[in-house]
């Protein structure tokens, strides 16, 4: 593995280490869950939309042999992640591009097995943060549900998958838009932050085809005293350094 400047600053995996300073929005455990979680059995080619500095992109690499296409629409994120990608061992299965998700759906005519996306959805502009690339970032008016299900229902294979995270307060409106666009949930992790507390994050799995009965699952991270759970250790220890 090439060594990556500043190493000193880097966040470390057990497959790669990778920066995030520079990047709209950083390593979090929304976009490790789903990178892990997200099903890429039999996958070719799979799609990153949002990819930020590339976390979800080279989870998906050190799970498969799958080309995969990462999408950013800022700069700073273009060049982190592109850095982060050349630094890998799996730097040939990657590529990053600088553009909008509708544009690129709109001009591309790859089909692709998986689309992955830790999209924008907080919608309250009462709370929107000043920083401009971390607003785009968060926030569902840079690439609204609409746009994303199009999209994804665009560049989809007919046997595909389409995995996503969202806050638990916008599954409802989300799955009335996917509907629209003929894309159905066939797998659901309810992610709860801490034990007996509500649920305040949800992986999502969707497809053309529309399953008998969806698959749910539930997911804790932390126990009341804040050590994680052994659910989340068994899921991440392959990943994280230090939870075996």
């Amino acid at each position: 593995m090439s060594k990556h400047p500043h190493d000193k600053r880097l966040f470390h995996f057990r497959q790669f280490s990778l920066h995030h300073h520079q990047s709209s929005m950083k390593v979090g455990t929304d976009a490790v869950l789903l990178g892990a979680w997200a099903d890429i059995g039999g996958a070719d080619s799979i799609l990153d939309v949002g990819t930020g500095c590339g976390i979800i992109s080279l989870l998906l690499a050190a799970r498969s042999r799958a080309k995969v296409d990462a999408l950013e629409i800022d700069p700073a994120s273009v060049q982190e992640c592109t850095e982060n990608f050349r630094s890998s061992v799996f730097g040939q299965q990657l590529h990053v591009e600088q553009i909008g998700f509708s544009e690129y759906a709109s001009s591309c005519r790859h089909r692709y097995d998986l689309i992955v996306s830790n999209p924008p959805f907080f919608k309250d502009y009462s709370f929107k943060p000043k920083e401009e690339a971390r607003k785009n970032a968060r926030h569902a008016d840079t690439l609204s549900f609409g746009q994303l299900c199009e999209g994804v229902a665009r560049l989809l294979k007919p046997d595909a998958k389409f995995c996503l995270v969202l806050p638990m307060p916008e599954l409802p409106g989300f799955m009335e838009t996917a509907a629209q666009f003929q894309l159905h949930v066939q797998k659901q992790m309810d992610i709860f932050p801490r034990r007996n507390q509500a649920a305040n994050r949800v992986n999502l799995q969707l497809g053309f085809n529309k399953p008998k009965e969806i698959q749910t699952e539930n997911f804790t991270i932390r126990e009341n005293d804040l050590t994680f759970t052994n659910q989340y250790t068994d899921f991440l220890k392959d990943y994280y350094i230090g939870l075996d």
